[in-house]
């Protein structure tokens, strides 16, 4: 017999009722909803998870870099 549900504050939710015996043994099995876990993203460093966008911003200043509080806060350049 299976359940579908979600997660809700750490716990799982069905989606329909079921009556289940109170203590009953259960599996949960994660299906993929497209949105990564921290499980599957382990071992992967912050450039392979961006690499799809590393490189992908245009029209920016030579400069953005080196002063990227000034462009986005308004401090002074450095």
């Amino acid at each position: 017999m299976a359940f579908r549900g979600h997660i809700k504050g750490g716990l799982v939710v069905l989606d329909q009722p079921g009556d289940l015996p109170e203590g009953a043994e259960v599996r949960v099995e994660l299906v993929s909803s497209g949105v990564a876990t921290q499980a599957q993203s382990r071992g992967r460093t912050l450039y392979d998870r961006l690499q799809r966008v590393v490189g992908s911003a245009k029209g920016l200043p030579p400069d953005a870099a080196e002063n990227v509080d000034h462009y986005l806060y308004d401090h002074p350049k450095a």
